[in-house]
């Protein structure tokens, strides 16, 4: 795809215990693009995401950043790293977006309390500030994780699996929210399950099957014949096979 690169994978190589789980990824990822990730189960979707983040090592290759590299990076996991029944309010945890700029001992004054609270408001959770987060519902969890996410405002954001075991109206909410960045020029990678969501709301897809299927505009690349291929590539792989070799250049 065209446009300046937010992210180059040179020949990359992601796994656990030097098994690969994304074998020889070569692609840009252009600065403001919305892209889908999405693939197969066990496709290495969360993998490369962790990979981007720094939370795993390549075992051969390059993730090639911006010149802010992760300190322009905004990385939303799967899970909650907060366990719900330690008593974090809402406030305080949204809060926790301003990290970067106020330090882990940095006060928040008025001003910042109120941007805290527009974010809030931003995802649809205006009077949730002092209610703890153990007391929300998994889509109102949802809401607050992203209300710290437009606190942190990174110019590179990621998202695995925003959308999974929330309801059909917080979707829709959070969906106009990757949008909103979308059309602020961030760059943002969502692992997406549901192929109807990415059709509908993604320009781009990065199609996985432990391997690149394809990456491009969204209706050439979510196609019959490579969601097939992606199928078939990712049941023939084995998962306890030695690391693959690199290829030699000429």
């Amino acid at each position: 795809m065209p446009g300046t690169p937010a992210i180059r994978f040179e020949n990359l190589t992601l796994g656990y215990e030097r098994h690969p789980a994304i074998h020889h990824l070569n692609a840009e990822i252009p600065a403001g693009a919305l892209v889908a990730v999405a693939g197969p189960n066990g496709a290495g979707k969360s993998t490369l995401l962790k990979g981007i983040a720094g939370e795993l090592r390549p075992l051969d290759g390059h993730i090639h950043l911006p010149e802010q590299g992760r300190a322009g990076l905004a990385y939303m996991p799967q899970r909650n790293e907060l366990d719900g029944a330690f008593p974090v309010s809402v406030f305080d945890m949204a809060s926790m977006g301003l990290w970067r700029e106020i330090g882990a001992f940095g006060g928040i004054g008025r001003a910042r309390r109120r941007r805290v609270l527009d974010a809030l408001d931003a995802v649809g959770l205006t009077g949730f500030a002092s209610r703890t987060i153990g007391s929300l519902s998994g889509g109102q969890l949802q809401r607050a994780r992203f209300a710290r996410l437009i606190l942190q405002d990174a110019p590179l954001i990621l998202l695995d699996e925003p959308f999974a075991a929330i309801d059909a109206r917080t979707v829709d909410d959070l969906i106009h929210i990757i949008l909103r960045w979308h059309a602020e020029g961030r760059t943002t990678l969502v692992v997406v399950h549901d192929f109807g969501q990415v059709r509908r709301h993604f320009p781009a897809c990065l199609l996985l099957a432990r391997e690149l299927v394809a990456f491009g505009p969204t209706a050439d690349v979510m196609t019959e014949p490579l969601l097939a291929r992606a199928q078939r590539l990712s049941e023939a792989f084995d998962e306890h096979a030695d690391e693959c070799p690199v290829p030699e250049t000429a």
